[in-house]
């Protein structure tokens, strides 16, 4: 793993908040741009290309990780979920275990961007080991979806920010609450 993501569990939300819900725009949209953003993490060389195939890879891996950490937060304590992409998009990123004198580690067993992605992959296995997978989610916010780590004691946080998509929650629930109250107006 780059030097500039020692912790995995950075590195796995960096790249699934590489698409922005909200705005909808994707920071990959492009075989380029993904070769980009590989390159820019150190996870692989300069001048290494990506493909078409390589960006379906990419962004099966990246919206399933979304699913699995939208999953973990519905199910609290959960952390056997998965989005329906993501195993398709692991069985494309061979890794192999290698003993180090830090212990076993994951690692690419391709080069590349395949490779690259399969960094990715390995930090998903390390934010687990590492006991951080729990702490991983999405915003609770259906039009954010913005992935975080839940720093909170108790591991209850929903959304990225409560000033932001928390009071647009607690908005809404509370002005349906008014409507359906015997004796209010409707404006």
């Amino acid at each position: 793993m780059s030097e500039d993501m020692d912790n995995p569990a950075d590195l796995v939300i960096d790249f699934v908040n590489t698409y922005d819900v909200e705005s909808d725009t994707d920071s990959i949209p492009t075989p380029a741009a993904l070769a980009a953003w590989l390159g820019g993490r150190g996870l692989i060389r300069p001048g290494e290309v990506a493909d078409e195939t390589d960006l379906a890879t990419a962004v099966g891996l990246r919206e399933g990780l979304r699913a699995a950490l939208r999953h973990d937060h519905d199910r609290p304590g959960g952390a056997d979920g998965h989005g329906a992409g993501l195993p398709r998009a692991f069985a494309a990123l061979p890794l192999r275990v290698t003993l180090t004198a830090d212990g076993p580690v994951l690692e690419p067993v391709v080069t590349g961007v395949l490779g690259g992605l399969a960094e990715i992959a390995a930090a998903v296995m390390g934010t687990h080991a590492g006991g951080m997978w729990s702490r991983l989610k999405v915003c609770a916010e259906s039009t954010c979806q913005w992935a975080f780590v839940d720093s909170s004691k108790n591991r209850s946080r929903s959304w990225c920010s409560m000033r932001v998509c928390g009071n647009r929650t607690k908005t809404r629930a509370y002005r349906a609450r008014r409507q359906t109250e015997p004796g209010s107006r409707h404006l």
